[in-house]
Formats: C-alpha cells, sequence, structure tokens
C-alpha cells in the first residue's frame, strides 16, 4: 500500500476577476506536478463574479471565497489562502504570473523545502519578475533589470524586500509574523519580507524568475505605477498604513 508523501509545498494564488488569464497559470501546478513534488494548489478568492471560480474549482486542491458584503483586500486574500495551507513551504504567486523556468522554479522551492542547497537557511525568497520576453519593450528591461537588483541589493544588506507577484516562505515564519498586514490596500508585500528580514533572512533566488502580465504597466505607464509603489511604500513604511483607499484591478 502506497502511502502520500505529507504535503510539503502550498502554493497559494489570490485571485479577483482573473478569467482571463487564470487557466494558464493554474496549469502549470498540474495535479501531476502536485503529486510529483508533494504539493498542494489554493485559490483564495476575493469575491469573482466572472468565469474565475469556475476555473479555479476545475483545477485547484482547495478554493476558498470571499463572501462579506465588503472589498477583500489582497492581504486578506493570501491569508486565508494560507490557512487553509499544509505545507511548510507557502508560495503565493498572482493569477496572472507563472514561473519562467518550472523545472528550475521546482528545484528550487524543493531544496528550500529540504533546507538545503543556497537558501537553506533562508525564511523567505524574493523572486525576480520580468515579462514574457516576446512582450518585452525596451523600457520594460531597463525597468525589470534595475528593479531586480534593486531588490537583490536590499537582501545583500539584509533588508527584506520583494514583490509580491510571487514570494516563498516558510510557514513558521509566516504564522510568527501575523502573515500580511490586512488592512493594507498596497505595499503588504514588501511590508511581509521587512518584519520577516527583522527575523531572519530573505534572500533573492535568481532561479523563481516568474513571468507577469505587463497590463498594469500598459495601461498605467511606468511613472503612475512607480509613484503609486512609492507613496504607498513610504506610508506603511512610516505611518504603518497604504495610501491607497482601493489598489485599483486591471483586466
Amino acid at each position: 500500500m502506497n502511502v502520500a508523501s505529507p504535503i510539503a509545498i502550498s502554493v497559494i494564488v489570490p485571485t479577483l476577476q482573473e478569467e482571463k488569464l487564470l487557466d494558464a497559470t493554474l496549469r502549470v501546478f498540474s495535479p501531476q506536478w502536485r503529486r510529483d513534488h508533494a504539493a498542494e494548489l489554493i485559490v483564495s478568492d476575493g469575491g469573482s463574479t466572472d468565469a474565475t471560480l469556475e476555473i479555479a474549482r476545475r483545477h485547484a486542491d482547495h478554493v476558498v471565497v470571499h463572501t462579506e458584503g465588503r472589498r477583500q483586500t489582497i492581504a486578506e486574500g493570501r491569508n486565508q489562502g494560507a490557512q487553509q495551507a499544509r505545507g511548510e513551504v507557502l508560495v503565493f504567486i498572482n493569477g496572472d504570473t507563472m514561473p519562467a523556468h518550472l523545472d528550475e522554479f521546482t528545484r528550487t522551492l524543493e531544496d528550500f523545502a529540504r533546507r538545503r542547497g543556497p537558501y537553506s537557511r533562508a525564511s523567505a525568497l524574493a523572486c525576480p519578475v520580468r515579462f514574457v520576453p516576446s512582450d518585452e519593450r525596451f523600457a520594460d528591461r531597463l525597468f525589470h533589470g534595475y528593479y531586480n537588483n534593486y531588490v537583490r541589493l536590499l537582501s545583500m544588506l539584509r533588508i527584506g524586500a520583494g514583490r509580491g507577484e510571487c514570494q516563498v516562505v516558510r510557514r513558521k515564519m509566516f504564522m510568527s509574523v501575523g502573515g500580511y498586514k490586512t488592512h493594507l490596500v498596497a505595499g503588504e508585500d514588501f511590508d511581509l519580507l521587512a518584519r520577516i528580514g527583522m527575523k531572519g533572512r530573505v534572500l533573492f533566488a535568481r532561479e523563481l524568475l516568474v513571468y507577469e502580465s505587463p497590463r498594469r504597466f500598459r495601461k498605467f505607464g511606468y511613472f503612475r505605477v512607480i509613484w503609486s509603489w512609492t507613496i504607498n511604500g513610504l506610508s506603511v513604511l512610516f505611518r504603518g498604513r497604504s495610501t491607497s483607499d482601493e489598489w485599483e484591478p486591471v483586466r
């Protein structure tokens, strides 16, 4: 009789009206991939009214649905997904984001879960982010080159930082810092890793490169996006709350 391996890796995908891109993201973490790597797939939905839930239920092991009559923050969605997780490693990845190189991504997660390799002593991992090369423009390459190196530099200085498109955290550390701060509409991603960085190491793992959708940058432009990140980040740092009342979705 074969006994199933205990879950080591929990992939948590927060969603809201993600019917256009979600299927492609969830297909990456197929049932076979999950069986092979002792993983589970959790979708935490913020109250979608499109086909997001139908897609999620077709692919995920668990689907958590926000049913309250108010807007859920992405921090709440991630935390609710984490509450259902059984793995010792939590992989938070957005519904419009997917690993660039799945084999390398998977090996790094497994090594991290087994506490071996270059990130064995880390408490969390920040992931480099780019667009799919076929969608990249010159400005995209400049921006991502700068930003990924900026996050890498902060990790070398022992400052926890990293974008929320993909974050990998040991479950015990996630629980010990109280998870994401649910009242933060924006900046919750950097805030989590900053707090973890005060208790443990947050390392920049180049093997965990992910491709995100360029949709926000294409709609608003780099100046507006970076300005929003900056003022929200400074507000979280110095005031403990974001300046945005609501993070505008782009679908």
